[in-house]
């Protein structure tokens, strides 16, 4: 009897919705695969266009990749190559973030295959794979203020970030952050930390915060500048031009 009366049971259960209640769920993961890699050769990105070939560099540099292979299509001829290339590669030291913050220099070379052009691609970084892995993304600046906490919580000497939204009160609230959390940290009789913003030029997409002064020149950032002095702070950049939010 008790045997009929959970078969009856189920079997109301089933007809009724109960059915997830007595069904397991799973899900499966796979690698992602980007537009931009040529589905036929391992290591080998394609581009039609010049925002292609930058979107190709960038996923790149984001993997701290030192040589690859670009496919180029659509591209009529080399001086129409050469050119692109150029515009793409200087675009990316001198424009983006992540560019104008870890890249030194990137070449290339090119040849001629049957309905493509093959190039080259060499990258040199002034960041390591690990600083660059280290940079966190942040919406505004107003997260500053936590996240350098953090980064003198773990022991940390430097600190990326990556802005979502530079507004014109950007620098005000890098200003801010920075006295802020010197002062409740006591860290007001210590060294200014230097602050470096990516790019030089435009809207800033990355800050650098350099939590301990450097010991030599040398060692100083290259990117517009921004110095926090122990009392009274004033940011000083250098050498954004005069209007430059």
């Amino acid at each position: 009897m008790k045997l009929r009366w959970i078969a009856l049971c189920a079997a109301v259960c089933l007809l009724t919705g109960c059915a997830p209640l007595l069904e397991r769920t799973y899900s499966t993961a796979e690698p992602h695969s980007s537009k931009f890699w040529e589905s036929e050769a391992a290591g080998t990105l394609r581009a039609e266009n010049h925002q292609d070939i930058v979107n190709d560099l960038l996923l790149l540099i984001g993997q701290h990749t030192d040589a690859a292979t670009l496919r180029l299509y659509n591209f009529k001829d080399d001086m129409t190559v050469a050119e692109t290339l150029e515009k793409a590669t200087t675009e990316i030291k001198q424009e983006t973030p992540m560019g104008a913050y870890a890249v030194e220099y990137i070449t290339s070379s090119s040849q001629a295959q049957r309905g493509y052009y093959e190039i080259a691609v060499q990258i040199s970084y002034r960041r390591t794979a690990e600083q660059i892995q280290a940079v966190v993304n942040a919406t505004s600046p107003e997260a500053l203020y936590s996240l350098l906490e953090t980064a003198l919580d773990d022991g940390r000497s430097e600190l990326a970030v990556r802005i979502g939204y530079w507004g014109k009160d950007g620098q005000s609230q890098v200003e801010d952050a920075v006295s802020r959390l010197r002062e409740d940290r006591g860290l007001t009789e210590t060294p200014p930390w230097l602050v470096s913003e990516y790019p030089s030029t435009g809207s800033v997409g990355l800050i650098e915060f350099l939590l301990e002064t450097p010991e030599t020149p040398e060692d100083a950032p290259v990117e517009g500048t921004l110095e926090i002095p122990t009392q009274n702070v004033e940011l000083a950049l250098l050498p954004r031009p005069a209007g430059e939010n």
